[in-house]
């Protein structure tokens, strides 16, 4: 059988089809698997690490700046979308796919679409508790939508469509032990640590804070600390820690400032705290570990999705939700050095959140999928 997933831009689209795939690949060690990404981003590097065949074509996202930038981007985007059309057609003829599953990312709209028109059944998953513009394009024509929270159902026109079946989780994220973990990564038993991920393309302003974080931490060390500042921060926020903060030497203090965290399951495992954006995908995760985290959502996201998210989670005592507004350095440091002294409440936190898991997520997913491959 062959399969085609279709996913791009950030690793909360991605990883979603990579723990699928996987399930399917761990079922069917025979089946074939392709996957169709946008050229220039993340799942160029994400998805033959994962040893998966990938194609890409030229897509881009879509502006809403009410100026003449804006309308020059939204004018590429069109000419892009206008030439994504045929060459996902023709990479879907080559490989005769049985289904096609999108999990996210503007790569989705022409693959499923070209899909759909070609009888090919297709299915796509949206991980928010409100639909992206993606998927709303997609729900006239896709056979099956797939959704992560039970209140999503009531934000489509076709409810008959729709599955709740939480997000996807890799395979890693629900068996990584912590004392496992912590031992790979060369640390004892005692010594705390938090890990702190804005997004797999960081978060400018957050690297500024996370800056003053550190500098706050390293006067008087009491955890280690991991951070991914992204792949396109990495280089300004060091250069602002160095040139604006005055800083030098925190690696030796424990301080890890890296582009991307590419061993997550582990750090994650291994983490007492992980602070982190709200994203449906990264939730997933920390639930299915039963990680306390500290969250601070996006601002610029649609329907402001990502604080739904969060209050799902703080609301339940398994999360400490801080708005942008109000994530100071001094904020951050306070929560974490807090929470870190209270090793009850941490307890009960990670209850909560392995609680809040939908541990099958993947599996139902998958069994939905090879249902529509056999039709």
């Amino acid at each position: 059988m062959r399969f085609l997933f279709t996913c791009g831009a950030t690793a909360g689209h991605i990883n979603p089809a990579l723990s699928v795939a996987g399930r399917i690949r761990e079922l069917l060690p025979d089946s074939e698997i392709l996957f169709i990404g946008a050229e220039g981003h993340m799942e160029s590097e994400l998805v033959p690490r994962e040893g998966y065949r990938l194609e890409t074509i030229r897509i881009s996202s879509l502006s809403r700046r009410l100026n003449l930038d804006g309308l020059r981007h939204n004018l590429r985007a069109a000419r892009d979308l206008a030439f994504s059309l045929p060459a996902a057609r023709r990479i879907i003829r080559q490989f005769r796919p049985d289904v096609v599953l999108g999990t996210g990312g503007y790569v989705c709209y022409p693959v499923l679409r070209e899909a759909a028109a070609m009888g090919i059944p297709t299915a796509v998953h949206e991980s928010n508790a409100m639909p992206g513009l993606t998927t709303k394009m997609l729900e006239g024509s896709a056979k099956l939508i797939m959704v992560g929270f039970e209140s999503a159902r009531e934000n489509y026109k076709n409810p008959d469509k729709v599955r709740v079946t939480g997000t996807p989780v890799r395979l890693e994220f629900m068996r990584s032990s912590r004392s496992e973990a912590r031992r790979r990564l060369g640390l004892d038993e005692d010594t705390p640590l938090v890990v702190s991920v804005w997004g797999s393309l960081g978060a400018t302003e957050m690297n500024k804070t996370v800056g003053g974080l550190v500098k706050l931490a390293m006067d008087a060390p009491s955890f280690r600390f991991v951070h991914s500042a992204g792949k396109r921060g990495i280089a300004s926020m060091r250069g602002y820690m160095e040139k604006e903060l005055g800083l030098s030497g925190w690696e030796e203090k424990g301080f890890f400032i890296q582009d991307y965290i590419y061993n997550m399951a582990e750090n994650m495992a291994a983490a007492d705290i992980v602070l982190c954006r709200s994203g449906a995908s990264t939730l997933a995760e920390l639930t299915a570990m039963g990680k306390p985290c500290i969250l601070v959502p996006s601002p610029n996201v649609v329907n402001d999705h990502q604080t739904k998210n969060a209050r799902l989670l703080s609301d339940a005592g398994g999360a400490v939700l801080i708005p942008e507004g109000e994530a100071t350095a001094r904020r951050l440091y306070d929560t974490i050095t807090s929470l870190l002294s209270d090793r009850e409440r941490l307890q009960e936190m990670g209850r909560v959140m392995r609680s809040l898991s939908v541990e099958n997520a993947t599996d139902e997913i998958t069994s939905l999928v090879l249902s529509l491959s056999a039709k």
